[in-house]
């Protein structure tokens, strides 16, 4: 019998901070003043923005007893109120006039938007729908909570259209993630002095910092940060930085149990897909051992040998601590062994890495071994993201990034490398970042150390044992997406600090294959500009 199992969520999801505090405190407040069982109408968007954080159950509590989709005919119900809850785009907005108009569908409309909406779509509507509409309401929300500490724009697209050479709507995706941002600081009550990752060939961090900051600013205006809200309230540090940053932490096998699943498993919109050898009356307990048994039977298989040579290329020295002098002796049992396509790019993908990149001849030696002739911009796409792949042959040496002291730390022999935005997060809470390498975006630059800071924006100081007492927030940005080791270590630097909360966001997450399938795409012809109104198509 062949089954299928909703995985992220049921699987990983916890909470998402605070946006089921934020939908309660609006629409499900809202919903309390009237005992009449309502309709909820929602967009694809908002769908699996609320899927994330609530359960039918939830909602059915709050008298709410069907929900709907935007798009999709329904039948009039003229005896019961409609919420609806969904993206400001012309789409939504005309799906919603045509419930209304020229006969309505429902007794009344209670409407809540993700994010600002436009003045002309809200004139549409005050125009066509004034006598139905209750409540009108914009909840600053149009980011996608995965996890606790865990958010994303909900945007795979992104990638191409700010890295591929080919893109038309490089800017517009900067504006629409910046957007994004700004609701996710909404969303927070955070308002965070702005930093970003300073690059020698891509200016993408800057552009997206300068955007934020900019956009912040704004919203101050526009009251969506009350600021009453933010007196005596450590200030935020938001963190923007490219995928080129760190090439090596997508691309290596990552044997925790989450990741190992998304690499090694083939799992299509969060869905495992799997045979079941009984009625499944254990429930969640099969599946999950069902699952652990698939990734394990990957791992001995393939993985396991394949892993020491990934981390002793990353890492730059064996499980001994010896120094690789030769990084192509690591690779060729790799190229030599019968490994997949893909594993054999990726290990020559983490020699170039670690090398800083390599010569013009010796990279088409290594497409050759690798037999991807056809397909060589699975390698040489990556320049597209600032990262060195061919260099002239006196400029190569091995990579001498600079990188914490973990040698006291226990590490397992296949896992010793640690993601580099990692850190970045332990630099940053100790105030130990390089303001030359990352600099303020901010006019006014915070002293900053995790568990206290001074804003650069507010008069007020609040005491060191009150700002102790109320924490902070470290919020990361990565363009272009995350891996589930950079997710892991929020968590991981949340718990050794206490006093300050990492949370960890980028266009979307990604997996080895995702990411290597995007490289490659980056030659292909531009995309259409992608707006919040294709997200709420998606």
């Amino acid at each position: 019998m062949t089954c299928f199992y909703g995985f992220s969520h049921i699987v990983f999801l916890e909470s998402c901070f605070v946006s089921l505090t934020g939908i309660k405190d609006t629409i499900i407040a809202d919903c309390r003043k009237s005992e009449v069982w309502k309709i909820l109408i929602l967009d694809p968007f908002t769908t699996k923005l609320l899927s994330s954080c609530c359960k039918m159950s939830d909602l059915m509590s709050e008298k709410i007893t069907i929900v709907e989709d935007l798009y999709k005919s329904r039948e009039p119900v003229l005896e019961m109120k409609a919420i609806y809850f969904m993206s400001p785009t012309a789409k939504c907005v005309d799906a919603f006039i045509a419930d209304f108009k020229p006969k309505p569908k429902y007794k009344a409309a209670y409407v809540y938007f993700t994010d600002y909406c436009p003045d002309d779509l809200f004139n549409n509507m005050k125009l066509y729908c004034a006598k139905y509409i209750r409540v009108c309401k914009e909840i600053n929300m149009s980011f996608m909570p995965q996890e606790a500490q865990v958010f994303t724009c909900d945007n795979p697209g992104a990638f191409r259209s700010i890295y591929s050479p080919k893109s038309s709507d490089k800017q517009k995706t900067l504006e629409t993630l910046a957007d994004q941002l700004v609701t996710l600081c909404a969303t927070l009550d955070e308002y965070p002095g702005v930093r970003y990752k300073k690059e020698n060939n891509t200016e993408n961090a800057k552009i997206l910092a300068e955007l934020v900051d900019s956009k912040l600013e704004g919203h101050i205006f526009m009251c969506m940060f009350p600021l009453f809200h933010l007196q005596g309230k450590t200030q935020a540090q938001l963190l923007i930085v490219e995928r080129g940053f760190d090439p090596v932490s997508p691309i290596l096998h990552e044997l925790t149990y989450q990741a190992m699943a998304y690499d090694l498993i083939d799992i299509q919109n969060d869905t495992y897909k799997y045979k079941s050898k009984d009625d499944l009356k254990d429930g969640c307990k099969t599946i999950h051992l069902q699952l652990a048994e698939d990734c394990m039977q990957q791992f001995s298989n393939n993985v396991e040998k394949l892993c020491k040579a990934e981390q002793d290329l990353a890492v730059g020295s064996d499980v001994d601590g010896v120094k690789v002098k030769d990084p192509m002796r690591t690779l060729l049992p790799v190229l030599l062994h019968p490994y997949s396509t893909h594993d054999k790019i990726r290990a020559v993908l983490l020699y170039i890495f670690s090398l800083n990149g390599t010569t013009d001849e010796n990279l088409s030696k290594l497409i050759q071994y690798v037999k991807i002739e056809e397909e060589r911009e699975f390698i040489l796409n990556w320049k597209e993201l600032g990262v060195p792949i061919i260099t002239a042959p006196s400029s190569i040496f091995s990579r001498k990034q600079s990188r914490r002291d973990r040698s006291q730390e226990q590490t397992y022999n296949l896992s010793r490398w640690t993601p580099v935005i990692k850190d970045v997060m332990e630099d940053a809470v100790e105030n130990k970042l390089d303001t030359r390498e990352w600099p303020h975006q901010s006019e006014c630059p915070a002293a900053w150390n995790g568990s206290g800071a001074v804003s650069a924006r507010q008069k007020h100081k609040a005491s060191a044992q009150d700002e102790r007492r109320t924490g902070s927030r470290l919020i990361i940005f990565i363009i272009g997406g995350i891996s589930y080791s950079e997710m892991r270590s929020a968590y991981e630097v949340t718990q050794a600090v206490k006093s300050c909360e990492v949370i960890i966001g980028s266009s979307h997450i990604l997996t080895p294959t995702s990411l290597l399938d995007d490289i490659k795409g980056l030659s292909k012809g531009p995309m259409e500009p992608f707006t919040l109104e294709e997200r709420s198509n998606a």
